[in-house]
């Protein structure tokens, strides 16, 4: 029996876009084993979601520093910043790297993004493969991490989004055509370049997302700045049926987003066909290919002049059909193929 170990800690903490790859992936190679396979979840205690035949590993908070799981001839650590690695007890290691958004964050000084680099160059060198989830985040690593290529795989990361037709009441309904845009309230997001888009115009802009810092003071200030404070809604942590809502119903998504290893959103907006305004910025172009409009600069009358031409350019050509098949690409079925492809592989 085939024993492939994966580390599932960080379902912990849910509404963002790890617990959604965790959970995702953990779902779909439920369906991809053989009867010579077996699955061991390392899994928060109280996590029961996953149904199917895998053995669970139950987190202690001590196995950071003491942790015994069985013997196995795969562990695959799904994210750089894991408490655990059981080197020993797996034949061979996988490493998924998300990103190294930590060396765009202003706030770490240059002494904690050496360490921090550090850190991950010793995780490198003890593994046998390193997946990056975007060409960009390998670039990325190349970069900054001492890593053979042909210790390098990508694996782009699915998208999904749970789809309720029946579903018509949202905590806010806005009361004019709407902008849209998720993600946590953080600085690398750059959600407060947004309210600059509601000048010469009348719509609303929703932005949903748990909060974190004081970052959301600064998108309040610049919406105050521009005098469309009344037309700037921060909804905080959202349902599953709100997000589906406001993706559905909205004019159009927007993303400025300035550190993203892949940028889930942009791929759940484009599955229902909408237009997308991203920064050129990171994994984003890579993500957004030719179904998407860029801003190129944050200046505002910029912005304004790519947000005004897309929304024509969109409602003149039609584009939903391609923009629909664009994000087909990216499935968590084709996800989790690839990993059990890799995982058997190696042994």
């Amino acid at each position: 029996m085939h024993l492939i170990g994966l580390d599932f800690e960080k379902l912990k903490y849910q509404h963002n876009g790890l617990y959604t790859f965790c959970l995702q992936l953990g779902q779909r190679l439920l369906q991809y084993t053989q009867e010579d396979e077996k699955l061991l979840y390392y899994l928060p205690k109280d996590f029961n979601v996953f149904n199917g035949n895998f053995e669970k590993i139950p987190y202690k908070w001590y196995d950071r520093y003491f942790f015994n799981p069985p013997k196995m001839d795969v562990w695959h650590a799904v994210h750089q910043t894991g408490n655990v690695w059981p080197r020993k007890k797996a034949k061979k290691t996988i490493l998924t790297i998300h990103d190294l958004n930590f060396l765009f964050d202003d706030r770490k000084s240059s002494a904690e993004k050496n360490g921090l680099l550090k850190e991950m160059q010793q995780q490198v060198d003890e593994t046998d493969v390193v997946v990056a989830i975007s060409k960009f985040t390998l670039q990325t690593i190349h970069q900054h991490i001492k890593v053979p290529e042909d210790k390098c795989r990508i694996i782009y990361q699915g998208s999904e989004v749970k789809e309720f037709p029946g579903f018509d009441a949202p905590a806010y309904r806005p009361v004019k055509p709407f902008l849209f845009s998720i993600g946590m309230i953080l600085p690398k997001k750059n959600f407060h370049v947004l309210p600059a888009l509601l000048e010469h115009n009348d719509y609303e802009l929703i932005i949903a997302g748990k909060q974190q810092g004081d970052y959301i003071k600064k998108i309040e200030q610049e919406a105050a700045a521009l005098g469309v404070s009344d037309r700037v809604k921060l909804l905080g942590t959202i349902t599953d049926e709100e997000k589906y809502w406001y993706y559905k119903n909205c004019k159009a998504f927007m993303f400025p987003s300035i550190a993203e290893g892949f940028g889930a959103p942009v791929v759940e907006a484009m599955h229902f066909g909408k237009p997308v305004f991203l920064s050129d910025k990171t994994s984003l172009p890579e993500i957004g290919g030719d179904a998407a409009y860029y801003f190129r600069s944050f200046d505002k009358t910029e912005m304004q002049k790519v947000f005004e031409a897309g929304i024509t350019h969109f409602e003149q050509h039609q584009p939903v059909a391609a923009v629909q098949q664009h994000a087909k690409l990216f499935s968590w079925d084709t996800n989790a193929k690839e990993y059990m492809k890799l995982y058997r592989s190696m042994y």
